[in-house]
């Protein structure tokens, strides 16, 4: 199993501080580095900054991605196209695209000007990312993207695709036609679940389910200080658990958290801020065990145990990290905690 480290925007760094990291990773023997799709700085930008950094050090850029890139609504797929592909150049075939569809229900694909197709829209995506990244000319129509003998204008060392997935059908599209699969706050459990539904994909298409990378983020707050820690975590998991006001609750990540049995609690939980309840008191009632289910938060002590357990299953295991305080301390800190050394040894035993 590869193991990365994931920054995100939460971290509140500018660009130089992003790049700074770039030395404590190698350092700690991370075999890669993710952000999510950042407005400033841009995610492409940083990881590039990665990339210029870590070849400085080592002669050879770390392998960056991105996860994931709502692309429908967020990109045109020519811009998307550009950047990749800049990217791929630059990190000389060591950077992952990972796209997703960004939302679900009829309003949003409505606001995307795509139909509600979510399925057939993320196919077109990767298809078409993929082959143009091989160096094809494609001639393509669907219902998200019509191509007439496009090709990339210069070579690039190949850019994988990875798609996000949280329900069976997207997870059976990964199977047949990406390069891997973005899984995210997923139980032991439903990480054996995810992998049934892409087997399933990879045979359809003639694929052994080995050819695709199975990822995912598991997020991570390590500070002393645990109700600090446990607060800055929980806010995570609800800000993408509960189901805004009025959206359908078997979609997106609201569907895909009733699946792991989080549904009559949440359910509750919406219910509470419905009457006004912030979410900071709703954090609060959450089961200690149902949070741990799916990331840690706490001392370092233990840390390591906690993830390889979570972890199991998985082709690339991604410290996604969050902090209780602001500052490049507290991520040095998760880092120290949690350096791939210290998760092969609790895997091992």
């Amino acid at each position: 199993m590869k193991i990365g480290v994931g920054l995100d925007q939460r971290l509140a760094l500018a660009i130089d501080g992003y790049e700074a990291l770039t030395d404590t990773a190698l350092a700690h023997g991370y075999e890669s580095i993710w952000t999510n799709s950042m407005a400033v700085p841009d995610a492409f930008h940083v990881c590039s900054a990665w990339s210029r950094r870590s070849k400085e050090l080592t002669g050879s850029p770390i392998r960056t991605g991105i996860a994931v890139i709502p692309a429908p609504k967020s990109w045109k797929l020519e811009s998307l196209i550009n950047q990749a592909a800049t990217l791929g150049q630059i990190a000389q075939g060591n950077f992952v695209l990972g796209i997703g569809s960004g939302g679900a229900g009829p309003a949003y694909w409505e606001s995307a000007h795509l139909p509600n197709r979510p399925i057939a829209v993320m196919r077109d995506y990767v298809t078409v990312l993929r082959r143009l990244f091989a160096g094809e000319e494609v001639t393509y129509t669907g219902p998200a993207i019509t191509l007439d003998h496009e090709r990339l204008p210069q070579a690039i060392s190949g850019v994988p695709v990875y798609l996000a997935a949280l329900g069976p059908q997207m997870m059976q599209l990964g199977g047949e036609v990406a390069d891997g699969i973005c899984l995210n706050w997923a139980t032991p459990e439903q990480i054996a679940w995810s992998d049934a539904q892409v087997r399933v994909g990879a045979a359809r298409a003639g694929r052994a389910r080995e050819e695709l990378t199975m990822s995912m983020y598991i997020r991570v707050c390590i500070d002393d200080d645990v109700a600090a820690a446990r607060r800055a975590f929980g806010v995570q998991v609800l800000s993408y658990g509960l189901a805004r006001p009025g959206v359908d609750r078997t979609l997106s990540y609201r569907g895909h958290f009733g699946r792991m049995g989080f549904d009559d609690l949440f359910l509750e939980l919406e219910e509470r801020r419905s009457t006004g309840t912030p979410i900071a008191e709703l954090v609060d009632i959450v089961p200690d065990d149902l949070l741990l289910q799916v990331g840690y938060f706490g001392p370092a002590k233990g840390a390591p145990e906690h993830f390889a357990r979570l972890a199991g299953g998985l082709d690339e295991a991604i410290v996604r990290i969050i902090t209780a305080r602001k500052g490049i301390e507290p991520i040095v800190s998760a880092m120290d905690a949690l350096t791939p050394a210290k998760i092969r040894s609790a895997i091992a035993g």
